[in-house]
């Protein structure tokens, strides 16, 4: 890697930034980092421009760039952060240090473990540019790996699935996450990874290909007649994506029918809507394979239309359908939606990121902290809509009783029934992404129901729950206290 193909790369998404401050940090690091090697044996210098190269893909700003070639300066040589600062200014030596106070996250004894787990979401509540250098520097870790021994490697990749591919996914970096996702898994299942890399990439092959030009053959015609700007791609789901839909489905590859998709980008989201509305009349869609996540989007901020439809030969096949825009934020996420705002100086944190602050209010112990953001922030997320039109985020496999204590903890305890899509449902129901959701009230009700704790998903369920059941059960031993005074004594 070298500083020239860096600079390039970064000036393909920001034609208009002047670089010298990149050579500025390469001159800078090259001379910290010299005689230093890596357990590969090529020179150190090599990972820090690695790291940055990548950022510079996934369209992170100038400072964050700068940031990844100088992110080991202060952790693996002489040189302090003060002297990174007067160098390259507050903001990058911030970004630096926020690397540099993260540490290396390893299994050091699992509360050591859990307390480098907690400075990594701290870190993110503070700016999430300190968990982008943090990824592409493991991501290029990981490439590596082979040079280090089998046990440090299935560490690594056990640690990364369980911790930075969730995150990746929550930032809707798509790019990092498989690449993540598929080094680890050849990493920790070797044999399957290698009998479905087969499969899919040899046996398959040809056969998809001619598919794929059969769907183009009677799809572009019709685009063609209307004049819209289109691009036909196909899109593959990943090795690993696909191994875990085997394991959860329990089925065989050739069972798994949305290995593939076609996608089509366009220039508006008006021709979305078109687009969809000429594949459908080619082609029968499956009903309950539609997603409309432009106008309800993912919690990661992904926008796009998803139909399923049966294609040549009956064969189930899945279309996307997005804008420019769309596509290069469901590839690099919030780095690619700051850089499309970037003009309105719009940055906007995630709300996911404000809850890891207020867990981190409410719970001092670190177990509890990251078991906590475990269950609640590392799941998917989806939106529930109440009767007023107001979007709440929850965890998947929410129920009402999660949405009723995400409302307000008074609707909460007085629950006593849901209507779901406009039909009774019941409250330990999982709640789907999109779904209308109003929660029936039992308005003399004062306290929730204990049971409740064995199905709600959210800590300020669990919490609300228990903490109105102490009250319960004291108010119950107050009315008791009286007949007890009341009764005489046998002496």
């Amino acid at each position: 890697m070298t500083i020239e193909r860096i600079i390039k790369k970064f000036q393909e998404n920001n034609p208009d930034v002047d670089t010298t401050l990149l050579e500025k940090a390469f001159i800078f690091a090259d001379l910290a980092h010299s005689g230093q090697l890596r357990k590969n044996g090529e020179p150190y210098i090599q990972h820090p421009l690695h790291t940055a190269y990548i950022l510079a893909e996934i369209r992170a700003d100038l400072p964050t760039v700068i940031a990844g070639i100088l992110h080991d300066v202060p952790e693996d040589t002489d040189i302090t952060i003060e002297e990174v600062e007067k160098e390259f200014g507050e903001e990058v030596a911030f970004l630096v240090k926020g690397v540099t106070k993260l540490g290396t996250i390893k299994y050091r004894g699992i509360e050591r473990y859990r307390e480098n787990l907690k400075k990594m979401f701290l870190a993110m509540s503070n700016d999430l540019r300190v968990i982008f250098i943090k990824f592409c520097d493991r991501l290029n870790n990981l490439r590596t790996l082979d040079s280090l021994p089998p046990e440090k490697r299935k560490r690594i990749a056990e640690e990364t699935l369980e911790i930075y591919v969730p995150i990746a996914g929550l930032l809707g970096i798509g790019r990092l996450k498989w690449q993540m996702e598929d080094i680890c898994f050849k990493h920790l299942h070797p044999d399957k990874y290698r009998n479905l890399e087969y499969e899919y990439e040899v046996e398959k092959k040809a056969e998809r290909q001619q598919f794929f030009q059969k769907i183009k053959n009677i799809l572009i015609p019709k685009l063609n007649e209307t004049g819209i700007k289109y691009d036909i791609e196909v899109r593959f789901k990943h090795l690993y994506s696909i191994f875990k839909k085997m394991q959860e489905k329990d089925r065989r590859f050739n069972e798994i029918y949305d290995v593939f998709a076609l996608r089509v980008i366009v220039t508006t989201i008006d021709d979305c809507y078109k687009v969809l509305g000429i594949i459908h009349t080619l082609w029968k869609p499956k009903s309950n394979r539609f997603k409309d996540y432009i106008a309800v989007p993912k919690p990661n901020g992904y926008r796009s239309l998803h139909t399923t439809i049966f294609g040549p030969e009956g064969k189930a096949t899945e279309f996307q359908i997005r804008t420019k825009e769309m596509h290069e934020e469901s590839i690099y996420g919030l780095p690619a939606h700051w850089y499309y705002k970037a003009q309105k100086n719009n940055y906007q944190q995630p709300s996911w990121v404000k809850e890891i602050v207020d867990i981190q209010k409410e719970i001092t112990n670190t177990s509890e902290f990251v078991k906590s953001i475990k269950l609640d922030i590392f799941r998917d997320r989806i939106f529930i809509f109440s009767p007023r039109g107001d979007v709440f985020e929850l965890p998947e496999k929410a129920t009402p009783i999660d949405f009723a204590y995400a409302v307000h903890s008074k609707i909460g305890n007085k629950a006593s029934g849901v209507m779901i899509n406009d039909k009774l449902g019941r409250l330990d129901q999982e709640l789907k992404n999109g779904d209308l959701v109003e929660i029936i009230i039992e308005k003399n009700r004062p306290y929730p129901n204990k049971d409740w704790l064995k199905f709600v998903k959210t800590k300020r369920a669990r919490d609300r729950i228990k903490q109105y059941s102490k009250k319960s059960t004291f108010e119950n031993f107050k009315k008791l206290i009286p007949k007890m005074n009341t009764k005489k004594s046998p002496h």
